[in-house]
Formats: C-alpha cells, sequence, structure tokens
C-alpha cells in the first residue's frame, strides 16, 4: 500500500511528449492515491493553489521543469522527482520507462531523497525583479550585461564587504547544484551536491585575476551594477529584471531544501563522468591503449 496520499504532476507545456507521460502518470497514480493533480510548470496560480499537502510532485520535462518544482514547493516539504524525457539533465533521475520499471519502487518509498541547498534572493531598488522574479534559487542568481557589446562593471561584495568591481560579461552567485549550470560553462567549480558553500563567478571577465571564489554557507553575496545601463538580474535563468542605478541583490542560503528522489546509488561524480562524456566508449577504449610517441621522439627498441 502507497504511503503516498497527494501527488502532483508537473510537466513542460511546450513538449508533446510531457503532456502525454504526465497523463500517463496521472491515470497511473489515480488508484493507489487518495489525490492527484496535473499542472504545466508554466502556470504558477495552478500549482500554488494545489501544492499545500503534496507529498510528491513529478516532474516531467527537464533541468529547468525540475528548477521551476524546486522554486514552486518552498515551503511545503515536498519531494521532487525528474522525468528526463531526453535532453542533457543533471537534477532529473529516470527516463518515463525508467518510472514505469520503478513505478512500484515509488509507491512503496523504496528510494533515498536528497536534499539540496538554495538560496534566498531578496532585491533592493529594483522594482520589476522585486515584482517578478521568484525569490528562491535553487542553481544561481546572476547580474549581467543584456546584449552583446562591451562587457559591464559589477560590484562584488561578500559579508557587507566590497571583494571587487569586476568587468565582465556577467557575475554568477550558485549553489552546489548550480555549479553544474551556467557556472560550470564559465570554468567555475564543481562541487559535491551535498556541499553547502556558495559559488561566486564571473563570466568572461576580462582581467585574470578574475577567478572563481567559493565562500562558506553562512556567507551573505551581494551584487549591484557599478554603472547603468545595459545590464540585468536573472533567477535560475528565468527572466530578464533590469539593475538600474542602486539596485542590489542579497544572495544567501536559504532556510528551504529542495527534496530530490533519487533510486540510483551511482556515486554523483561517476554520473558526472558519463553526463559531461568522461567516460564515454572511445575515451575507455582509449585508456587500454598505450600512449602514442610524441613526434620526432625516438621510437623504443625492443630489448635483444
Amino acid at each position: 500500500m502507497s504511503s503516498l496520499r497527494k501527488v502532483g504532476i508537473y510537466h513542460h507545456p511546450q513538449l508533446d511528449a510531457a503532456r502525454d507521460f504526465a497523463a500517463e502518470l496521472h491515470d497511473r497514480f489515480r488508484p493507489h492515491v487518495a489525490e492527484v493533480w496535473r499542472s504545466s510548470a508554466w502556470d504558477p496560480e495552478r500549482s500554488t493553489r494545489d501544492l499545500p499537502g503534496t507529498d510528491l510532485l513529478v516532474s516531467v520535462g527537464g533541468d529547468g521543469t525540475v528548477l521551476r518544482a524546486a522554486r514552486a514547493v518552498v515551503p511545503n516539504p515536498t519531494r521532487i522527482l525528474g522525468v528526463d524525457m531526453g535532453r542533457l539533465a543533471f537534477l532529473t533521475e529516470v527516463t518515463p520507462q525508467g518510472l514505469r520499471d520503478r513505478f512500484d519502487a515509488l509507491l512503496a518509498g523504496r528510494y533515498r531523497v536528497e536534499e539540496r541547498t538554495m538560496l534566498d534572493v531578496a532585491f533592493h531598488n529594483a522594482p520589476e525583479a522585486e515584482a517578478g522574479a521568484p525569490s528562491h534559487a535553487l542553481n544561481d542568481v546572476m547580474l549581467g550585461r543584456t546584449g552583446l557589446g562591451r562587457p559591464v562593471y559589477i560590484n562584488v561584495e561578500v559579508n557587507g564587504a566590497l571583494i571587487g568591481v569586476i568587468r565582465a560579461d556577467a557575475v554568477v552567485v550558485a549553489t552546489a547544484t548550480g555549479s553544474t549550470g551556467y557556472s560550470l560553462s564559465a570554468g567555475g567549480p564543481i562541487l559535491d551536491p551535498a556541499a553547502r558553500s556558495i559559488v561566486v563567478t564571473p563570466v568572461a571577465p576580462h582581467l585574470a585575476a578574475a577567478a572563481p571564489l567559493v565562500v562558506p554557507h553562512d556567507s551573505v553575496v551581494a551584487l549591484s551594477p557599478a554603472q547603468e545601463g545595459g545590464v540585468a538580474f536573472s533567477v535560475d535563468g528565468q527572466g530578464q529584471f533590469p539593475a538600474g542605478a542602486g539596485a542590489r541583490v542579497e544572495v544567501r542560503r536559504s532556510e528551504h531544501v529542495a527534496r530530490l528522489i533519487r533510486f540510483d546509488e551511482q556515486p554523483f561524480f561517476a554520473q558526472l563522468g558519463r553526463r559531461l562524456a568522461w567516460l564515454d566508449e572511445r575515451r575507455l577504449a582509449g585508456a587500454d591503449q598505450p600512449p602514442l610517441p610524441l613526434p620526432g621522439a625516438p621510437s623504443e627498441q625492443p630489448p635483444e
């Protein structure tokens, strides 16, 4: 018998396969759960109405859908299961067929819950961001330029102290979860998901000294534009909220966490190696081959 009382199903609204699988799951859960609801991940009013008391939220889409789910459930202690609809994803756990195979295990609670740090996001003197930007993030918060052109100057503070005015395309403040997102593509470090530290990564900095930073979990990181025009905030890659004169965002570790369901006990870095193609078949095959000689190096003769 299932311990689940209420289940929600999020789906990406622009993927036909996601909508179809969400409908299939709705029918599959109904005989086992007292209440099941289904919604587009882009319909915040519906999710806000139905989320209280939801034990499990199945997110059908990709990482973006999981990010929306993680923000939506705050402050509810809802567990999230991400279903990958075929795109490169780090937060999803199963494919549709994988969930069909593990459906009974899900009902029986045979899984582990991985708690991921989230960020609390507070905007100041940024009316559009204060009105429309999410107040929590699972991945990252960014301040950067809005279009092509010259880099921008960004003030970076840690615990109230100005540590630099960074000339770059952007600065990203990320969780351990977000360290495999935009921060990684900008050259930031990869943190284990259990890490509580915060990563500050300049994007395309115009000084070699502007290196990524890892700051303690209780730090408060603030970003503000050092010049007006062409600069905007975004949260988890969502939206561009203008950052005018005096605008500022303060980012700290949230008291809330994202609870992601995991079936696979494979270590995180082994999974990461495969997702980043560090362990693809060609590389593994090549590892068993002797190294090629350097150009111009004398060849070794076998002993006589």
